[in-house]
């Protein structure tokens, strides 16, 4: 079954958001834009090398991810706070695998071993 559902949702995430297949996907929560695609595999902001002209310090030809990301939310009509949520780390253990039914089994929502967040102030 998952092998069917990964036919059908790499082509089609690919094309419209250039995703990457990390089985945890968060578009709802970066505006559209795929954290995976960041050369730093940044899944909480941008680093501190971004350009002033909002490039990629790795790429300097093309957009940081996370300003794509930051814009992206400011458009959406729902979510666009959840930018601003701190988001676990990728569990590198679903590379590859469907987030469609991560999701809907839960698997997606499982920190790594060892991982808790902060608690907020």
């Amino acid at each position: 079954m998952e092998r069917l559902v990964v036919a059908v949702e790499k082509p089609l995430k690919e094309a419209v958001w250039d995703c990457r297949m990390c089985g945890q996907c968060i578009l709802h929560s970066t505006g559209l834009s795929c954290p995976m695609r960041c050369p730093k595999n940044l899944r909480n902001g941008p680093c501190g090398g971004v350009r002033a002209n909002g490039n990629c310090e790795v790429y300097p030809d093309k957009r940081c991810v996370w300003v794509e990301a930051w814009e992206g939310s400011r458009r959406l009509p729902v979510f666009k706070d959840h930018i601003e949520h701190l988001q676990k780390p990728v569990d590198w253990q679903l590379q590859g695998t469907s987030s469609w039914i991560n999701l809907a089994s839960g698997r997606d929502g499982v920190a790594p071993k060892g991982w808790e967040p902060h608690a907020s102030s």
